[in-house]
């Protein structure tokens, strides 16, 4: 009883003093998640007719832009909520996935969010986040004040992202799509949406909603570069593959604090007589040869061969930021108008580059090679070079065919004279080899001085470069052998043989020209040898040169051996380009501990398990580059050709689909379509097996590797694609009572598509080789 009449007879508890703006900001930034009116009034006991003033307070706030309201209530302005929509665009210097917010309301760009990797393995068969993914992202602030997260759930590739160049308007403007599939589906961005964005920047939008009727509308969410001139037309394939192509701070800082390597640990080799080889515009040099004839009696008549290659691994440490950079970039990439490197100029053009009359560290494979050109023994040597010249493959070539000039003709009796003559044995065993010997010439864009296409050239094949190449794949032959010798694990270039499903596909191609391909036997690049034989200097050489292509598996790196169906070869690693390519890095690292040739070889840390990783990441790189280099080409011709609108050209057939025809043109080896709705009133079927479009009444036929006239009618230089009207007839079954010939008006009348609107331009189809040695 005196408890309850103490309680009674207590004072009453006095309220708490009532927050300030200053607390309750406080409050909503320290909250992990977003916070209601309920929760602060709770936080800081607030009732009754106090909870007017806190309602008034908030909205006060929320005016001032301190704070946003989300779904989930208050946060903080700009900062992010724990769990968010990300779009994973790219990888930082340490190799992770960054993502960024689908939405951002705060100023400037929106926070990038650094992916943590879980550790152990992944649950169920849940796919693995990657670079286009669209994921739902845990998020936690770190000590820096920045993000990382962790992914939840990967919701899709972010299909609402689209790179475009912006179109400014009197009311917002309009996104032109740099990809081909989008072409003709234009962006309307409203005013107030299109960011930092001027006219004919590239910038990257994400589609905010679409209708029934009208353009789809946007939002541009960053500017990625200006495009006011053609030098800038890599910048598009840059960002629309997400190539790295600016150096970290710490990277720079890296390449800039190296110091030239010194002698000690190498043997001096600087009074050889190895010099370079290679195109005159060549700002790196990373492999240097020479030849010499072998005086041991016991080999009359051969030679010793020596292949010095740049010691990159003497400055690219393992676990270095220079090092996670070359390997995120996988290679170099090379466009007509820039070059994009693995590695900082301070290291690819200067300290690796091997300078005539500049000592420079290098690794050096001395291989004896007998008279008729089999390699009898080598070994590998950490050395230190001079080289005697720098010579270009044309004033090489010109030289040894009579024409030296003041800087070849003292090299011509002592070098160059030695390198030819082994040569001429090398290319002996070659041919014993057999390797696949295609003949599909590569084109080269050259441009002008300001940036645009000057003419399209087929250069010249010399011995030259064939000399070089042989003596290359000599150098990366020795370097697999050694490793596996020394049972060293490494990362070998493997090219397998083509598949079942495509030797099928090319047996009815090539039987659709009379050419029989055998149903039994091993395959053997001998094989395709012949073939290529039969037809070498027909109508149908380049078109079944092609369709072998074709039939071939991609080249890729692989910690396992699976040999190089091309080259004919039981094992082969790229060691000779480690300015340009991860994977010689890698290569060059295992020799050096193999061999004992130094304390920075390849780490005994490094498991099969990593390797096989690596290889993956370098291959889909290798497959990124390739793709832009060749989409950087069709914009550059698209551009070079969009003055010449209803000029015809002579070229041949290349693609055969249901939708119609790709068609690459002799003279620039450009790519357009002919879409099916322009082939006349007959209806056209797609014969898959012969590669054909057949008119159903006539039987006019539209195949593969047809040589053909066409007009141009459009040209997209943004996404690189041209269509074409076709001017050649088809060729017809016998007694049709259909001739052959040019079409008669000169082109067949411009036809709408079903929908009432001339129809867009389609994937031009762009052919490129699919290994690279």
């Amino acid at each position: 009883m005196a408890r309850r009449i103490s309680a009674e007879t207590a004072e009453p508890a006095a309220p708490p003093p009532f927050p300030t703006r200053e607390q309750i900001l406080a409050f909503v930034a320290e909250a992990t998640e977003p916070v209601g009116k309920r929760e602060i009034a709770k936080a800081f006991g607030i009732k009754g007719a106090a909870k007017i003033d806190l309602k008034r307070i908030l909205k006060e706030i929320e005016e001032d832009g301190a704070v946003d309201r989300g779904r989930g209530g208050l946060a903080t302005a700009g900062r992010l909520p724990p769990v968010v929509l990300t779009d994973i665009r790219s990888r930082d210097r340490h190799g992770d996935f960054l993502a960024i917010p689908v939405e951002w309301t705060g100023t400037g760009k929106p926070p990038s969010i650094v992916l943590t990797q879980p550790r152990g393995p992944r649950k169920g068969n849940r796919p693995a986040a990657g670079i286009g993914d669209r994921a739902l992202v845990r998020v936690e602030r770190d000590a820096e004040g920045g993000y990382t997260g962790r992914v939840i759930k990967v919701i899709g590739k972010n299909k609402a992202e689209i790179i475009g160049v912006y179109r400014a308007g009197a009311q917002g403007g309009r996104i032109v799509p740099v990809e081909k599939r989008s072409q003709g589906r234009e962006i309307l961005i409203p005013p107030g949406e299109e960011g930092q964005a001027r006219d004919g920047d590239l910038v990257s939008v994400s589609l905010e909603r679409e209708t029934r009727f009208g353009l789809p509308r946007g939002r541009v969410r960053e500017r990625l570069g200006s495009l006011g001139s053609e030098k800038a037309v890599s910048l598009i394939a840059l960002h629309l593959h997400n190539i790295p192509h600016v150096f970290s701070d710490a990277t720079l800082a890296e390449a800039d604090q190296a110091e030239p390597a010194s002698l000690a640990g190498r043997e001096d080799w600087r009074d050889r007589p190895l010099l370079t080889v290679d195109p005159p515009d060549a700002k790196d040099h990373d492999d240097a040869v020479m030849a010499e004839h072998d005086p041991d009696l016991a080999n009359p008549g051969g030679f010793i061969l020596t292949v010095a290659i740049a010691d990159v691994a003497a400055y690219v440490r393992p676990g270095s930021s220079l090092d996670r950079e070359a390997l995120e970039r996988g290679n170099s990439v090379y466009f007509p108008d820039r070059v994009v490197p693995m590695l900082p100029e301070r290291i690819s053009n200067d300290l690796c580059s091997l300078r005539e009359g500049e000592d420079r560290p290098a690794i050096a494979v001395r291989m004896v090679i007998t008279a008729d050109g089999e390699k009898r023994r080598h070994t590998f040597h950490r050395v230190m070079m001079r080289s005697r010249a720098k010579l270009a493959y044309a004033q090489a070539q010109a030289a040894i065919d009579g024409q030296p000039d003041a800087a070849t003709g003292p090299l011509l009796e002592p070098a160059l004279r030695p390198l030819w003559t082994a040569y001429a044995a090398l290319r002996e065993a070659r041919d014993r080899r057999g390797p696949l010997a295609l003949d599909l010439p590569e084109r080269k864009v050259l441009l002008s001085p300001e940036g645009a296409v000057d003419r399209v050239i087929v250069p010249e094949r010399l011995d030259a470069h064939r000399l070089i190449e042989e003596f290359m794949i000599q150098a990366n032959v020795a370097a697999a052998e050694t490793l596996e010798a020394a049972k060293q694990a490494l990362i070998y270039r493997v090219h397998d043989e083509p598949a079942q499903e495509k030797m099928q596909a090319l047996g009815e191609v090539l039987a659709s020209v009379g050419i029989k391909l055998p149903k039994e036997g091993a395959l053997r690049p001998a094989l395709f040898n012949r073939i290529l034989g039969s037809v070498a200097g027909s109508e149908h050489a380049t078109f079944i040169n092609e369709v072998v292509l074709r039939s071939q598996a991609q080249a890729v790196y692989a910690a396992e051996n699976l040999g190089h169906f091309g080259l004919n070869l039981r094992r082969y690693a790229h060691f000779t380009s480690p300015i340009r390519r991860y994977a010689d890095l890698i290569v060059h690292r295992a020799l050096i501990t193999a061999c004992r040739l130094g304390s920075d070889g390849l780490p005994a840390a490094v498991s099969l398990g990593e390797l096989t990783q690596i290889g993956e990441q370098i291959s889909a790189a290798e497959r990124r580059a390739m793709a832009a280099e060749r989409e950087t080409i069709d914009r550059l011709i698209a551009h070079h050709l969009v003055d010449r609108i209803g000029a015809t050209f002579a070229g041949q057939i290349a693609g055969v689909t249901r939708s119609g025809l790709f068609i690459k043109l002799d003279e620039t080896g450009a790519d357009g379509f002919v879409p099916i709705s322009q082939l006349g009133a007959d209806y056209f079927r797609h014969e898959e097996a012969r590669h054909a479009l057949v008119g159903e009444r006539s039987g006019e036929t539209f195949r593969l590797g047809d040589r053909v006239e066409v007009r141009l009618v459009e040209a997209a230089p943004v996404a690189g694609a041209l269509r074409f009207e076709l001017l050649s007839e088809g060729k017809t079954r016998a007694g049709s009572g259909k001739e052959s010939g040019g079409r008669k008006s000169g082109g067949r009348p411009f036809k709408a598509a079903p929908s009432g609107r001339p129809p867009g331009i389609r994937n031009s189809g762009t052919r490129h080789r699919g290994s690279r040695r």
